[in-house]
């Protein structure tokens, strides 16, 4: 089964050299092609789940090297970063803001019976797998480490 969010990508490119939007489209390309290097790599066809993980690890190199640019006074490239990383979050899945990740977390936690921060390992295990589409690992973890006090 091929990737919905693939094709998407594909036809946006399509789009974007229709109308001429050079930025939109090179920024496209990049991914399309981080796609297909691992599709070659691991020799599998990427389903939507591949690409999602894909696109958040794509997503987490640019904000770091906007981060880099920014204090390296290169607002040019930093605009640039950001632009692509503005590309990369149309194709996630929109993330919950931190009253629904608290509410999603609050029912792992009383599903699990978990109220000390020693169980954190194993509720992190089981949040990752429930929210990790949803919500970045680092913020889950941030927001459990503030439950759990």
């Amino acid at each position: 089964m091929s990737s919905a969010i693939k094709e998407r990508i594909l036809n946006d490119i399509k789009s974007a050299m229709k109308e001429n939007h050079k930025e939109k489209r090179d920024a496209l390309r990049m991914l399309s092609s981080a796609l297909k290097q691992i599709e070659v790599d691991e020799r599998k066809v990427l389903e939507d789940k591949d690409v999602i993980l894909i696109l958040k690890k794509a997503y987490k190199q640019r904000a770091e090297a906007a981060e880099a640019y920014q204090k390296a006074g290169r607002e040019d490239l930093y605009q640039k970063e950001n632009f692509e990383m503005q590309m990369i979050m149309e194709y996630l899945p929109k993330q919950f803001n931190d009253e629904d990740l608290r509410k999603a977390l609050e029912k792992i936690l009383n599903e699990l019976g978990i109220k000390s921060k020693k169980d954190m390992g194993k509720i992190m295990g089981v949040a990752s797998k429930a929210l990790g589409e949803v919500a970045d690992g680092k913020r889950i973890s941030e927001m459990l480490k503030n439950m759990l006090e």
